[in-house]
């Protein structure tokens, strides 16, 4: 036997509709009642508020029809049985109030707007109209053009300031007036509305995270941290806890950005965007292990994640491990092959693995196809475009093609903006590789002559000239770029750098100081510490440049520059190694493709006595800039201790060599005399082994 049969909600709405329409009415002859609101049709009633109860039942089982049928035919009927029911009625909010709703649920918006708007001027404390009102506008506003947008926003402000009024404890009222004050850039209104949304739930979390967001418009992100932290951490939400970690991630503060987000797991262990948050933040903090292992349980429960397994090959190309690295952003080339930035990292992970045609192939594949040139681009396009060129014109930089380098650079000009000014420096940076200073004054001067007023082309310029002899000329161009602006922070920073080069160092630091007058942000005061870290290391105030340097990575923890200069300073004094060695790796991991990095970390590795290891990382140095003596000359001593004394002295006698081509200034006279030292002696030991094997019987 079956069991006792269930009516669906469909088949109860067609039986109570019959059971309704099968009541008897009286059929008493009535005045006709009066005129219903604009847009009702005034049908005679037949027993005044009996018959609106009656038209009113009719017309809510039609419009629970009309809603789980998705048939407007039902939505027709419902319409009409809300008329008949108010001109039985006229005077009843109710009926008026739900036919305006009903006219919204089935997109007649204009009747509905026309409905709920005669309403209010017979009842101007109408809440649910003055509401549904409020609803239509403030969701109109992303459907208008952009003249109709002001209009539409005044009136829905208009209407949730009403509601307001009527209904002071609604949160909700409070929070949507509140959105539209901020969408009015009326930043102290929406705040007001937002605190009291708080006030009336200090648990809001609505409250609370309306409230983050507009600090962070306003840039104020440590108000952000603040209003969030003041909830006790076992009340927080994951959505909470989410912003607050993406809050830190702005701050520059990875650690408790990690904590955030790993609360938020906590809470939600299915949020995935926690997961990727947290992945985000342990690869930003240098745990690779830790990132890589959220980044697979991400990939487990979503294969489809390409950007997921994007950032998991980046794990792993930090890591070194470049094979497996590889296999990973295959998998994520089978799910979007025309990501750019998988076919950046693509390429860098070719590079790493010494494929360097491999990576010039998927560079310029891209730059003919997502990132090819339109005169027309976006910025953002251009931008990705710039990001292309570079990375293959330091490609060519690494394998000591020049001329391939300098003209990718001087396409990087012709995209103006930013990237004009980048392609020449880079353009520069590339002669001065290969010693070749005529050529990068040539370039420098030739973009001080294009954009005369552009005050950073004019200190690039400067600078080669510093270079080259011409002192006072040099410090008359970037004098010149003084405005008494804002702008004069760039302008002392680079006047600062001439005089570290000319090793003029109190006026280097007088320099810093007026920079400093307008570094008035955390990230402003990054270089101006890198600077005083760098001037104390020459004048060998190991106390003071520790100080500097590890000032500013407080304020950003994953400074690759700075993590090397404190790194390689306390190996070349042979202090504190095992402190030098792991910054050094931190440095390497967040950028593995520099040279100097990988030379500061095999010179930790030598002065620890970790011969073989740091051979291996400074032939990798050596390897992507063959024209920096101290590379040669370290990888020579590396050599020698793994006893190559011949392959040593090759290595020593190019230092020699590079150190002939360089400019004084890259030059520490103490370093080429016991270079000169070594080599003799070396010199004088092959030749006594040379004798001895000859004299052997």
């Amino acid at each position: 036997m079956t069991g006792p049969h269930r009516s669906t909600p469909i088949r109860i709405a067609a039986l109570a509709l019959a059971a309704i329409s099968a009541l008897p009415i009286a059929a008493q002859k009535q005045d006709p009642a009066p005129a219903a609101s604009a847009g009702v049709a005034t049908v005679p009633s037949n027993n005044g508020r009996s018959s609106a109860y009656y038209h009113y039942g009719l017309a809510q089982i039609y419009e629970d029809l009309a809603t789980t049928q998705g048939r407007s035919d039902y939505a027709t009927q419902a319409i009409e049985q809300y008329k008949l029911a108010l001109s039985a009625d006229p005077s009843s909010k109710m009926l008026q109030d739900g036919l305006a709703e009903l006219y919204f649920k089935v997109g007649r918006i204009r009747e509905a707007v026309q409905v709920a708007q005669d309403q209010v001027k017979q009842s101007p404390d109408d809440v649910e109209a003055h509401r549904l009102l409020g609803r239509i506008y403030f969701r109109s506003l992303g459907d208008v053009q952009n003249g109709q947008q002001s209009q539409m926003l005044t009136l829905a402000t208009t209407e949730y300031e009403t509601l307001v009024k009527l209904e002071p404890d609604s949160v909700e009222n409070h929070l949507l007036l509140g959105q539209l004050y901020e969408l009015a850039h009326n930043s102290s209104k929406a705040e007001a509305q937002f605190k009291a949304a708080q006030a009336l739930d200090s648990g809001s979390e609505d409250s609370l995270l309306n409230l983050a967001r507009l600090y962070s418009e306003q840039g104020d992100l440590q108000r952000v941290v603040t209003t969030l932290s003041a909830v006790p951490p076992e009340d927080r939400t994951s959505r909470m806890e989410l912003a607050l970690g993406g809050t830190y991630d702005q701050l520059h503060k990875p650690k408790e950005a990690a904590a955030a987000y790993q609360r938020a797991i906590d809470d939600d262990p299915d949020n995935l965007d926690a997961r990727r948050g947290l992945a985000s933040a342990l690869l930003t903090d240098g745990q690779l292990d830790a990132a890589q292992d959220q980044l697979k349980q991400i990939v487990a429960a979503e294969p489809q994640d390409a950007q997921s397994y994007i950032r998991l090959s980046e794990v792993q190309r930090r890591k070194g491990s470049y094979d497996q690295a590889l296999t990973t952003i295959k998998k994520a080339e089978a799910l979007v092959p025309d990501s750019l930035e998988l076919n950046y990292n693509e390429a860098l992970i070719y590079d790493s693995l010494g494929r360097y045609s491999d990576a010039e192939q998927v560079l310029k594949t891209a730059l003919a196809g997502p990132a090819k040139y339109d005169p027309n681009a976006t910025d953002g396009d251009k931008t990705n475009r710039g990001l292309f060129l570079e990375r293959l014109g330091n490609l060519y930089r690494e394998q000591g093609r020049t001329a391939d380098a300098a003209a990718v650079y001087e396409q990087m000009v012709q995209l103006g903006g930013d990237l004009r000014e980048r392609g020449y420096s880079d353009e520069v940076d590339t002669y001065r590789d290969v010693h070749d200073y005529a050529k990068a004054l040539q370039v420098a001067q030739a973009a001080a002559t294009a954009l005369p007023k552009d005050s950073d082309i004019q200190t690039l310029y400067a600078g080669q000239l510093l270079d080259t002899g011409k002192v006072d000329e040099a410090f008359a161009i970037a004098n010149k770029q003084l405005t008494g602006k804002k702008e004069d922070r760039g302008v002392y920073l680079t006047i600062a750098q001439m005089y570290f080069r000319l090793k003029k160092y109190p006026e280097a630091i007088a320099a810093i100081e007026k920079a400093e007058v307008f570094s008035q942000k955390p990230d402003d005061k990054i270089y101006p510490l890198f600077l005083r870290g760098s001037i104390a290391d020459k004048q060998n105030n190991i106390d003071e440049a520790e100080k500097d340097l590890k000032a500013l990575l407080a304020i950003d923890p994953n400074n690759a520059a700075a993590l090397n200069s404190l790194g390689y300073m306390y190996a070349d004094r042979g202090v504190k190694l095992t402190e030098a060695t792991a910054m050094l790796k931190k440095a390497v991991e967040l950028d593995p493709q520099n040279y100097a990095y990988l030379d500061s970390l095999g010179w930790a590795y030598f002065k620890s006595g970790q011969y073989a290891m740091a051979e291996t990382e400074l032939q990798q140095a050596v390897d992507r800039n063959p024209n920096d003596p101290t590379l040669h000359d370290h990888l020579g001593q590396a050599m020698e201790r793994n006893g190559k004394l011949k392959l040593a002295v090759a290595q020593w006698e190019r230092a020699q060599t590079e150190y002939a081509r360089s400019l004084p200034a890259d030059i520490e006279q103490d370093d080429v005399t016991k270079l000169h030292k070594r080599l003799d002696t070396a010199r004088v030991k092959l030749a006594k082994n040379s004798r001895e094997t000859r004299l052997t019987p």
